[in-house]
């Protein structure tokens, strides 16, 4: 069998090396359109948790981290002169070339051949039995193919934008300044002795009023940004000692989440897609690189276990890699979605519980507490310093009216569902106590629900109750209704399953309560 391999990024080149490992009687060639030593970015990172089937398939990746690559736990959050630190977060970086150098030897050695300065379509590989689509997010063969694949496109509204620095970090470590225009943040990890990656963030209307967006971004991949350059490190100095940022191709843009349905074609000829020409995954949760090898584990594995049948072959591929690839997708909505509220959040919030909001994105208390047991107690502490009780037995007092926690029941009359009308707290008391209001099933309908928001504060309720909708918009709501409309919010969890809440309900309400999110817990009568 010939196989052509579109794309010589870390996904590509893996995939190369496996199915020559599992059948040396293929034949690959790796197309890659940028010449050998050319690469965009600076290093990629990899959380420890998740390597071990990558690590099993073959010793590669390991051997970049081993030797060339740096390695830490703990994740520092910097804001307002404070830093904090959470460990348990064990994970570890290289330099993007120098992965790639790595790992093109590895596939030769393996007998793959590579061509560089050659970009292909289809049309050029018709010779070939199978066509593997590596080729990044801006593929070309997936855009011949889209029509035919379930393509779907988020763009988020946060701006980023990608350097390096001499600043060497100690780790992980993300830092929020506020300028006279806006706050940006930094993603900031160590990839070497020398350089650290710099990923900075803000939203449009901070980088429009910073006159961030005169660089032409339809120019071709080569020229930075030196204007946001000489912005960002006059803006930062403090945090990196004065230190140079390092372009690299370095241009605002703003993150696209692709989910495709079809990983494959079989006509006009076989083609399989994986890495970022299929799917992405906000860089925030570090898992790009880590999702390509993935896949080229599941497709090398596939065709191994399907020899001369394409059709299975790809099936199996699908049906193996995309479940992970979706719950990964899943988790990085909910980090993506903070990334474009962080300015919000910066304001509102105190140094201890920006920090726990931001680590419980997608995580809950006890999780989070047994992967960094002191940064959690801390957190705790910190609530108790303010409030003089637990989050979860914290009164909880507005208009005259009171609750002696914050887990309450929610009920109606007639057996209308708690969740939809009549909502009362306890037992009913003498008139309506607040506002109901539904969550929308997507972010793009969260405008008008903001605007009823405000109405509401004409009425001066107790608190609005939010229901409906996914635990993503019913987040996002609850902190519309406190950040910006002034209103107690109190969430009701749709999972809850009776009055007396048990383990997983309270883990969930501590989490809310203690990160800000909402005031209030609901559970049902």
């Amino acid at each position: 069998m010939r196989v052509a391999v579109a794309g010589g990024g870390p996904g590509g080149l893996f995939f190369a090396t496996l199915i020559r490992r599992a059948d040396p009687s293929v034949e690959v060639t790796v197309f890659e359109r940028n010449r050998a030593d050319d690469t965009f970015g600076f290093g990629v990172v990899f959380s420890d948790r998740t390597l071990a089937g990558i690590h099993e398939a073959d010793p590669v990746l390991r051997q970049a981290l081993t030797d060339h690559g740096t390695h830490w736990d703990d994740i520092e959050v910097r804001l307002k002169g404070e830093r904090i630190r959470c460990g348990g977060n064990g994970m570890a970086a290289v330099v993007r070339r120098t992965l790639l150098a790595l790992m093109q030897a590895r596939a030769r050695d393996v007998g793959a051949e590579l061509r560089f300065a050659t970009e292909v379509t289809l049309d050029d590989l018709a010779d070939y039995d199978l066509v593997v689509a590596a080729d990044g997010t801006g593929s070309k063969i997936r855009t011949q193919l889209e029509a035919d694949l379930g393509v779907e496109v988020e763009t988020a509204t946060a701006k980023f934008i990608w350097f390096g620095t001499d600043y060497l970090f100690d780790g992980l470590t993300f830092v929020h300044e506020r300028s006279p225009d806006g706050v940006f943040a930094v993603h900031g990890y160590p990839i070497s002795d020398e350089v650290s990656t710099f990923i900075v963030e803000t939203d449009e209307a901070s980088w429009r009023r910073a006159g961030l967006d005169e660089f032409d971004v339809t120019q071709p991949p080569g020229p930075s940004d030196l204007t946001t350059q000489a912005y960002l490190e006059k803006l930062f100095a403090d945090q990196i000692d004065g230190s140079r940022l390092l372009t690299n191709n370095s241009r605002w843009g703003n993150f696209r989440t692709r989910r495709t349905r079809r990983w494959h074609t079989l006509a006009p000829r076989p083609v399989a897609l994986l890495g970022d020409a299929v799917h992405t995954a906000h860089f925030s949760v570090g898992s790009g690189t880590k999702m390509a090898m993935e896949d080229a584990v599941a497709l090398s594995a596939a065709l191994a276990e399907h020899p001369g049948d394409l059709a299975a072959a790809l099936a199996a591929y699908e049906a193996a890699a995309q479940p992970s690839v979706r719950r990964i997708q899943d988790s990085a909505r909910p980090s993506l979605a903070w990334w474009e509220h962080f300015g919000e959040y910066h304001d509102a919030f105190e140094p201890w519980q920006f920090a726990y909001h931001f680590l419980s994105r997608s995580i809950t208390d006890s999780r989070l507490a047994h992967r960094a047991p002191d940064f959690v107690a801390a957190s705790h502490r910190g609530w108790v310093d303010v409030h003089g009780a637990e989050p979860l037995q914290t009164a909880f007092r507005n208009h005259g009216w009171s609750a002696p926690g914050r887990i309450v029941t929610v009920r109606s009359d007639g057996g209308v569902p708690a969740e939809v009308a009549g909502l009362r707290l306890g037992e009913p008391g003498p008139g309506p106590w607040g506002a109901v209001v539904e969550a929308p099933a997507g972010e793009a309908d969260l405008p008008a629900v903001e605007a009823r928001l405000h109405a509401l504060v004409q009425e001066d309720p107790v608190l609005v109750a939010v229901h409906g909708g996914t635990a993503l918009t019913r987040m996002l709501v609850c902190e519309q209704a406190r950040l910006r409309a002034g209103i107690p919010a109190l969430l009701v969890d749709p999972d809850a399953v009776g009055p007396e809440p048990d383990d997983a309900t309270r883990d969930r309400a501590l989490t809310t309560v203690l990160s800000g999110r909402a005031d209030l817990v609901g559970v049902p009568a």
